[in-house]
This record gives structure tokens, C-alpha cells and sequence, in this order.
């Protein structure tokens, strides 16, 4: 975080109520871009608005969603206002050395560290025997269909939840709910080191105070004019 940034922050902490500003503070500490969510064309716009809610609830920062033939609809009611929160990546219009939506948004997780996680009711790993001191992010496809074969492909391992019913799978976010449960209820009890650095946690402070301030985009540029007179 550069020195303006520094400046901005310090302004929007003093315009926001003392309550929202120890919210944010407290929450903070408690969120991990150690595990992403990947979501391959899920549509269904009360299934994208819960999906959003539950990596907000569990401290999940980055979720990734892949626009292949359907749009990604959320669906407000059902995420309660979490977008505003995350960080949200999009990928549909590749670049020419890519081959699919797919294939960029994995190889940009792979360029950053995480391993790829697919999930699959026909899956012989289970999500607890899963190791979690390397970064994962977890693929979910659509709700009819599942994950397409190129992405099970180019996942570095798959995973089903364990089930003890005769239905075949849960609805995806369900199953989004549960995996980030188990997943950072034993990152939380171990010793990984999946916080945030500090400077992740000043500026995801500051996106948060932007995203809470009516007109944060016009205060914050007559800001900086009076900080340049």
C-alpha cells in the first residue's frame, strides 16, 4: 500500500460509523485467500447468491466464476448483500493463447499457488482425507451437470463429500457450504499460516470502507485533489 492509499484509508476510517469500522477490523484477522472458490457456470441465481453468502460466512475472500454458456445471475435476497465483500474474478473472453474459459481461469490459480480441487459425487478421495497445508481452491460446476470433463482434467485431484443417503449428490451450495466448513474449521485449528499479510489486510480494509461509504469513488478523488493543492 503506497502512501495515498495510506491517507485514503486514514479519511474513509473517520467517515464510517464506529460500528462498521470495528467490524471490519475484527473480520479482518479471520479471513484467508489460503482457500478460493471456483464456480464453472453455475446459473441458477438463488444457488450463486448462496454460494456467495457461504464464502463470505466462512472468511473466503476470492471466489472465481467461470462464464461459459450461462451468465452468472445472483440472486440478492439469497446472498445478503456478500458480493460487496469478496473479491469476485470473472473469465470469459480468453485470450488467444487459451483454449477455454476454463483452462485460463486454472492456469491463473496455478500461477498463484493453488492446487485444484475437483468435486465429484464418483470421486474416491474423501473431502476429509484431504491434506490442507497448500493452497486450494475448490471447482463446483453447474447444478444439472457438474464440473465438465476439461475441468476434472486439469484438476490435480477430485473429492466427494461422504454421503450416507440414496440421493447421488447435494445441491452444489450446499455442498459449497459444507467442503468450506470442514475445510476452514481444520485450517483455524492447525498451524498453516492462512491469514492475510498485513498488507492484504490494509487494502482489503480500504476496499471494505469504499464499499461502505455512499460516493466513496467522488469523495475519495476530491480527496486526493485537496491532498495535491
Amino acid at each position: 500500500m503506497n502512501e495515498q492509499e495510506k491517507k485514503v484509508l486514514q479519511y474513509f476510517s473517520h467517515r464510517v460509523t464506529p460500528q462498521r469500522l470495528k467490524k471490519i477490523e475484527q473480520l479482518l484477522p479471520l479471513r484467508t485467500r489460503h482457500v478460493a472458490v471456483v464456480l464453472e457456470d453455475v446459473y441458477q441465481s438463488h444457488n450463486a447468491g448462496a454460494a456467495l453468502r457461504s464464502c463470505d460466512a466462512f472468511g473466503v475472500q476470492d471466489v472465481h466464476c467461470i462464464l461459459g454458456r450461462n451468465e452468472f445471475d445472483i440472486d440478492v435476497k439469497m446472498s445478503k448483500g456478500a458480493a460487496q465483500w469478496l473479491d469476485i474474478s470473472y473469465y470469459s473472453q480468453e485470450p488467444e493463447e487459451i483454449s477455454s474459459p476454463t483452462q485460463h481461469c486454472v492456469e491463473t490459480l496455478k500461477r498463484d499457488g493453488y492446487k485444484i480441487i475437483a468435486t465429484s459425487p464418483h470421486a474416491t478421495t474423501s473431502l476429509h482425507d484431504l491434506k490442507i497445508d497448500e493452497k486450494l481452491a475448490f471447482m463446483f460446476g453447474t447444478e444439472d451437470e457438474g464440473l465438465t470433463e476439461e475441468a476434472i482434467k486439469m484438476a490435480d485431484e477430485t473429492i466427494k463429500i461422504p454421503m450416507y443417503g440414496f440421493v447421488e449428490s447435494f445441491n452444489v451450495s450446499v455442498s459449497i457450504a459444507l467442503i468450506l466448513f470442514d475445510i476452514t474449521t481444520r485450517l483455524r485449528a492447525s498451524e498453516v499460516d492462512w491469514k492475510l499479510s498485513d498488507d492484504e489486510q490494509k487494502e482489503l480494509k480500504l476496499d471494505w470502507l469504499r464499499n461502505s461509504i455512499d460516493r466513496s469513488e467522488l469523495l475519495e478523488k476530491r480527496f486526493l485533489e485537496d491532498l495535491s493543492k
